[in-house]
């Protein structure tokens, strides 16, 4: 692995291209709110790329005081710069990963005084750590993380797709210091550097992962669910400032409510809304946002997150990227999501149900969708709405029948047999297992790793393609 940068060297080359018009006392001029993002990290559109394009933030900011306040959007590829802006006072409030947010935390508790900043709300989370990945070009050899030994990996060091790699390498064998280099690149190097071959995989947070993925530029080499652990975005404020602009805050957070709530409610208007204003493909968008997405949308902290952000600590030291462990306790502080939320908080709290469950009735199998382990959805062009579907099986069946009517589909959403992440149909590897029965017979995974150790364990069982598997379903 590349020889790991401290926070601070890690964060020069990215602060040479922020530009953030502001002052020390109230990050924008007087009465601005300077608000940093992330508009292509679509794990933190409630607090970036949709709040800010449905207007909720300024719509709750004129409830107090009319015109007065305005808003100022800052949006970067990565956190490294937003904390950077955050601990010069630039910043007012901004959102990251979990991670970042471990930087970010630590550098401020470093430099001490006004510069101490607050996790205060969760954007998004997937309790298996699916939200990163790594992929590799599809004429790659590689099949697991073992296969990159003595090769170049690109990646956004400090932040959660790089911890994900870091951990998920020592898992297969790999010393992370002198097994692999690691590129610390920004993620949109780091794709032309995975397409033109400079490196051989590219280890990234949503939405890098899936974008290559559905543009037919890359597959799926291991999925962060595979890891286990937790991974989620979240929100930080200024510690200064949040005392002194509290209701400030507070109104920050009811529209990150509100988006939430909109994106549960409408949640293919919500993923169009996002893609027009990123330039993402709505289906990408989709994957991860969308209905059983892979990110569960919810600004509670939960305590799995807080455990997992703790157990973080000591990784991130471990690898250089922190000089100064953060102190977690002081650095959490859930009281303005707790009061924004109200009485429900501690039940809402401790729930990991996602909101947004496919349901309906599967059309084809003439069965009731409701089980988030093999529920999926097919997308037909040119109509408003997703098909529900009720597993595998029923997905391939949908597809063949929509075919046969000569409609063409747009995407196609299905769980991993094995880790449960939700992956495109189309660009899953899929298995025939002849002994499992009809109803169960065709099984998709997200990885070539993943359908290979079940067809290990499973006599008779075989890869087929995609294709394949839709025609004879």
């Amino acid at each position: 692995m590349k020889r790991v940068l401290a926070a601070g060297a890690a964060l020069v080359p990215l602060l040479a291209g922020c530009t953030v018009a502001g002052n020390a006392s109230g990050g924008g001029g007087s009465g601005e709110i300077v608000v940093g993002y992330q508009s292509k990290t679509i794990n933190t559109v409630t607090a970036g790329t949709l709040l800010r394009s449905q207007g909720y933030f300024e719509k709750r900011l004129k409830e107090l005081g009319g015109d007065k306040h305005s808003v100022v959007w800052r949006d970067y590829d990565t956190g490294a710069p937003i904390t950077a802006q955050m601990l010069a006072g630039k910043i007012d409030i901004g959102s990251m990963g979990d991670y970042p947010l471990l930087i970010n935390g630590s550098r401020s508790q470093a430099q001490g005084g006004d510069a101490a900043t607050e996790w205060v709300s969760v954007t998004g989370y997937n309790l298996r750590g699916s939200l990163n990945g790594v992929v590799v070009a599809n004429d790659s050899k590689a099949k697991t993380l073992r296969d990159l030994k003595g090769k170049t990996v690109s990646a956004s060091v400090g932040s959660a797709g790089h911890g994900t790699f870091v951990q998920a390498a020592r898992r297969y064998g790999l010393d992370p210091s002198k097994d692999v280099k690691v590129e610390n690149q920004q993620p949109t190097v780091g794709a032309s550097a995975l397409q033109s071959g400079h490196a051989a995989a590219f280890a990234q947070f949503v939405a890098w992962p899936g974008l290559l993925v559905n543009r037919g530029e890359a597959r799926l080499l291991y999925d962060g669910g595979q890891l286990g652990v937790p991974t989620f975005h979240g929100v930080v404020v200024r510690k200064q400032y949040a005392k002194d602009n509290e209701k400030i805050l507070r109104a920050f957070l009811q529209a990150q409510i509100d988006a939430t709530n909109y994106l549960h409610a409408h949640p293919l208007e919500a993923a169009e809304s996002v893609a027009s204003a990123t330039g993402l493909p709505v289906e990408t968008v989709y994957l991860y946002n969308g209905a059983g997405g892979v990110a569960t949308f919810d600004p509670t902290v939960k305590k799995p997150l807080r455990d997992a952000f703790v157990q973080d600590v000591p990784f991130l030291k471990s690898i250089g990227v922190i000089q100064t462990p953060l102190q977690v306790d002081p650095f959490v502080n859930e009281s303005y999501i707790r009061k924004v939320v109200g009485p429900s908080y501690d039940g809402q709290a401790a729930s990991t149900a996602n909101p947004a469950a496919i349901t309906g009735t599967d059309e084809v199998c003439k069965t009731k969708v409701g089980d988030a382990a093999t529920a999926g959805e097919v997308w037909v062009k040119g109509e408003p709405r997703t098909r529900p579907v009720a597993d595998p099986v029923c997905l391939l069946r949908n597809v063949k029948a929509l075919q046969g009517q000569g409609k063409q589909i747009r995407a196609a959403y299905i769980p991993d047999t094995a880790s449960g992440t939700r992956w495109f149909a189309d660009k899953d590897v899929w298995v025939e297992d002849p002994s499992a029965g009809a109803a169960k017979r065709f099984k998709p995974f997200a990885t070539q790793e993943g359908a290979q150790k079940y067809v290990s364990a499973h006599g008779g069982a075989r890869v087929v393609a995609y294709d394949e598997a839709v025609k004879r379903a």
